[in-house]
C-alpha cells in the first residue's frame, strides 16, 4: 500500500507507491548513459580557457600536468560583472546577469565516473571546492555558492566522458536552500536542537537507512525520500558551513563518496546521477542580525546524491508531491549488499 512521509526538515510531503515501481516507462534505461566523447577530442583533455585555479598532486608534485583543474564555464548560467543591479519592473523584479560559473575538471585523464577516480584525487576535488569557495566569499556581491556535478546524458550533462563538476555563484539565495534554512530555524526555534543533529542521532539508533558510516560522515536513504536510492552524506560534527566545516576531514568525505558512488555503479549499472552539496549561505554575521541570528546552531551542511533512475511526470510538477517506488529501507539495504570487489 502506498504511504506518505513527511521530510522532518522542509515539510515537504513524499508518496512511497511500491507498485509505481512496475509502471511501464517509469524506470530510466541506465543504457541512455552513455559517453561518445574520446579522449582525442575531449574539450577537457586538451583545455585551453584561462585557468582560475589549479593544483598538482601533492604525491607527485613534480609533475608537467595539473591534477585539479577550474576554468570559466563554455555555457555559463550567470556571468561575472562589475556590480549587481536590480530594478523592479510593476510588480516584477529584474536582476542583472550576475554571478559566476566554474567548471571544476576533476583529472586530466578521460576518465568518466568519480567513482573510478582513486581516493586522494577525489579529495583533491574536494579540497578545490573549499578553496574556490573560499574565494567567491570574498566577494560582497555573492550570497551563495553551489557546488555541483552532473553525471551523464539523464542527469543533464554533454556526453563526454571526462568527470568534471561545476560550482555557480549567485547574488540571491536559491530557493532550494531557503527552505531548508528556514525548516531548520523553525525547528531549532522549537526545539533549541538542530535537526540534522536530531535525525543523525534516530538513524544510527535504527540503522534502517544506514548505507555506510565512517569516523565523521553517514551516508543514509532519507526518510521521506524524494527520488529512487536518494542519499544524504551528513558529518557528524555538527557545523552550518562546508568550505569551514569540512576542512580536517576531506579524506574521510573523499572515502565515503567514492565507495557510495562506486556502489550506484556496480549495483545500479552505472546509472546517470546528480550531487549537491548545501551550506549556509555567505554573509552569516548579516543573516545573524536578520532573519537566521542561530544559523550557526540550527543549520547543518549535507550532500544529496541522486541517481536518475525514474521520471518526474504531471502530478509531481503539479503538486509539489514526489512518489518514489522503493520504501528508503530498501534502498538501503539493497545498497549495503552491493560487492565492490566482485
Amino acid at each position: 500500500m502506498p504511504e506518505l512521509r513527511k521530510d522532518p526538515v522542509v515539510g515537504r510531503w513524499v508518496i512511497i507507491a511500491t507498485e509505481r515501481a512496475r509502471r511501464p516507462g517509469n524506470i530510466v534505461d541506465s543504457s541512455e548513459n552513455t559517453f561518445n566523447g574520446e579522449a582525442g577530442a575531449c574539450p577537457f583533455c586538451h583545455n585551453t580557457d584561462p585557468v582560475i585555479y589549479s593544483v598538482k598532486n601533492p604525491k607527485d608534485p613534480s609533475a608537467a600536468e595539473w591534477a585539479v583543474r577550474v576554468v570559466p564555464s563554455g555555457t555559463p548560467i550567470l556571468q561575472p560583472r562589475p556590480y549587481c543591479s536590480r530594478s523592479g519592473h510593476g510588480l516584477y523584479d529584474v536582476m542583472s546577469d550576475f554571478g559566476t560559473h566554474e567548471v571544476v575538471i576533476e583529472t586530466p585523464h578521460h576518465i568518466a565516473n568519480v567513482a573510478d577516480l582513486e581516493e586522494h584525487q577525489v579529495q583533491l576535488v574536494l579540497n578545490t571546492y573549499v578553496a574556490r569557495i573560499e574565494d567567491l566569499r570574498k566577494n560582497p556581491n555573492y550570497k551563495y555558492a553551489l557546488p555541483y556535478k552532473n553525471y551523464g546524458w539523464v542527469a543533464g550533462a554533454r556526453r563526454i566522458g571526462h568527470a568534471r563538476s561545476q560550482i555557480v555563484a549567485t547574488p540571491v539565495n536559491p530557493l532550494r536552500v531557503k527552505e531548508k534554512l528556514v525548516g531548520a530555524k523553525k525547528y531549532f526555534d522549537y526545539h533549541e536542537r538542530c535537526v540534522y543533529c536530531d535525525l543523525l542521532r534516530q538513524e544510527l539508533k535504527s540503522r534502517e537507512r544506514v548505507i555506510i558510516e565512517s569516523d565523521h560522515f553517514v551516508a543514509l536513504t532519507p526518510f521521506a525520500a524524494r527520488f529512487l536510492f536518494e542519499i544524504w552524506i551528513v558529518p557528524k560534527r555538527h557545523h552550518c558551513d562546508f568550505a569551514e566545516g569540512v576542512i580536517g576531514y576531506e579524506n574521510d568525505l573523499a572515502w565515503i563518496l567514492k565507495t557510495l558512488l562506486l556502489r550506484i555503479k556496480i549495483g545500479l549499472e552505472d546509472p546517470a546521477y546528480n550531487y549537491v552539496i548545501h551550506s549556509a549561505p555567505f554573509l552569516r554575521e548579516a543573516d545573524r542580525k536578520t532573519k537566521w541570528k542561530t544559523i550557526e546552531e540550527d543549520y547543518h551542511w549535507h550532500i544529496e546524491i541522486m541517481p536518475r533512475l525514474t521520471r518526474v511526470a504531471g502530478f509531481e510538477k503539479g503538486t509539489g508531491f514526489y512518489i518514489c517506488p522503493v520504501p528508503p529501507e530498501d534502498m538501503a539495504e539493497f545498497l549495503r549488499g552491493v560487492e565492490l570487489n566482485a
